[in-house]
């Protein structure tokens, strides 16, 4: 049996929107505002377990610490100028273990707020 791959583009955008109790129009913003990881133009674009991180991360500097995008940007353009693959990935994972303490319902809470 093989090992999952991180790398390969297996999810669409609404599948990320559900796991992270976020609204795909939400996810679609962050999109077009160049927020999310850069995929080649294509009928459906799909996104790897390793860009649901970074969307997760994008989604969390957004809607629960209010960072508009130009700020989310430079924090991004931070992380991957000045940390090294492996420091990034245990970055997302440690902030992947703190979303995990917000539950989704507060999240949906400050977005209709």
């Amino acid at each position: 049996m093989a090992l999952l791959d991180n790398e390969k583009c297996v999810l669409p955008l609404s599948s990320i929107a559900e796991l992270l109790s976020a609204k795909v129009r939400t996810l679609k913003m962050y999109e077009e505002k160049g927020l999310l990881p850069n995929k080649e133009q294509s009928v459906k674009k799909l996104y790897s377990i390793s860009d649901v991180k970074v969307i997760a991360f994008v989604h969390y500097l957004a809607s629960i610490k209010k960072i508009n995008a130009n700020g989310i940007k430079y924090i991004l353009e931070m992380i991957e100028n000045n940390m090294d693959e492996k420091n990034r990935n245990e970055f997302l994972d440690i902030v992947e273990g703190k979303l995990e303490n917000i539950s989704g319902q507060d999240v949906q809470d400050l977005e209709s707020f």
